[in-house]
């Protein structure tokens, strides 16, 4: 448990001192197992996963994984329990047909999820504006395979047609309901009849009381479950993977070793992987402009150009000088001293995204002068070649800011 905790900060570290705006989220540990896991996702817009987050108190969580708080902590007066009636539903087979026909949100319905299981079918109830998580629902029940029950085995499996089958007189002998619904009363469900959907049913007395769980997608705005601030969804990119095994793979393997009494035991496992490439192209979408890449300086290739504008000898002599010194320095430079048109290099450096550029051309010589800016704004300043000189190197040297 030490290991992984050191592991997982130290990992937070390596993209902090990437410069990227980055979080580490609770991730489901999918195939590999174990108790835990943590990934750490590079918020940009092309991710292909989405991350849930606190401003607040910085709870992260891949969306796979991600739980949000749904009641406060003073519980709201007892509901008026209705009687149960059935209702003349015709033609509305989806959740917001039903809503549409009733004139209620769908917040104050409840949706019907079948899955077909290792162990059978199972009935799963959620908030009918709320998405199931498959995931979440797989892991509660432990199964290694599930799906959407089929069409041709609903109805025999349910006890109600597709549509309208609901937990009152289900044939479905599992049946789960998501925590959304805890704090409702007189249940808007199937009423496993044609054209027919019930009012007023309450777990307890109109059907067994269900498996309660968490079986649903986090939205936008839920509550924090730890600080009850509202929840934020990005998109993120996955650079890195830790998991705490513990015993899961030595135990079947016979992996073991003498401890201080002399006794076998089990080794401990962890497993931790960063993504190399990953982690370059995340910092590629993350950060760059209509013109090029903008590379944060730790990761960049190089992280300055020495633009020589012309073949004016002073200029090359200036140039050269530079880029020489920077060498000297330990600074990654580039010397771009081709034949060819200024536009053309600038707009090359644009595109490649040095963070830094250092132009030397004849018109700012002529003044004792030199051209550097950055690549994040390009604001073109000017200063004496060794002045310029010391600025670049203090601000390519300067040391990562704090954790």
């Amino acid at each position: 448990d030490q290991t992984y905790e050191v592991m997982r900060e130290t990992y937070s570290r390596i993209f902090h001192r990437c410069a990227l705006d980055h979080v580490p989220v609770e991730a489901d540990t999918g195939n590999i197992g174990g108790s835990a896991s943590h990934e750490f996702m590079v918020l940009a817009q092309s991710g292909e996963d989405a991350v849930v987050s606190c401003p607040n108190c910085r709870y992260g969580a891949n969306i796979e994984k991600a739980t949000s708080k749904f009641f406060d902590d003073e519980p709201e007066p007892a509901p008026t329990i209705e009687e149960m009636a059935p209702i003349h539903t015709p033609g509305t087979k989806s959740i917001d047909d039903v809503g549409k026909f009733l004139g209620k949100p769908t917040s104050q319905l409840v949706k019907t999820l079948v899955f077909d299981t290792d162990f059978g079918p199972v009935m799963v109830l959620v908030r009918g504006d709320r998405e199931g998580s498959e995931i979440k629902i797989k892991n509660h029940l432990g199964t290694t395979w599930m799906e959407m029950l089929s069409d041709s085995r609903f109805e025999e499996a349910t006890g109600g047609p597709i549509g309208y089958c609901g937990p009152v007189g289900t044939t479905c002998k599992r049946v789960f309901a998501d925590v959304s619904l805890k704090g409702m009363a007189n249940w808007i469900v199937g009423g496993n009849k044609r054209d027919t959907h019930i009012t007023g049913a309450n777990a307890g007395r109109d059907f067994p009381e269900p498996v309660w769980g968490d079986f649903t997608t986090v939205f936008a705005g839920d509550p924090c479950p730890h600080c009850s601030t509202s929840l934020e969804i990005h998109r993120g990119i996955e650079v890195g993977h830790v998991f705490k095994l513990g015993t899961k793979y030595s135990e079947s393997m016979h992996c073991t070793f003498l401890d201080e009494k002399g006794e076998r035991q089990p080794m401990i496992m962890g497993c931790y992987g960063l993504g190399i490439g990953r982690t370059v192209a995340s910092a590629i979408e993350q950060s760059h402009d209509d013109d090029g890449i903008v590379w944060p300086m730790p990761i960049a290739p190089f992280e300055v150009v020495v633009t020589s504008v012309g073949k004016d000898e002073n200029v090359v002599a200036t140039a050269t000088d530079l880029y020489e010194k920077l060498l000297a320095a330990g600074i990654d430079v580039l010397f771009d001293d081709r034949d060819e048109r200024p536009g053309v290099k600038f707009k090359d450096a644009d595109l490649i995204g040095f963070p830094l550029r250092i132009a030397a051309g004849a018109k700012s010589l002529a003044n004792g002068q030199v051209e550097w800016s950055f690549r994040k704004d390009r604001a073109k300043q000017l200063g004496a070649p060794g002045e310029v000189l010391q600025r670049v190197i203090e601000e390519v040297l300067r040391p990562p800011r704090p954790a």
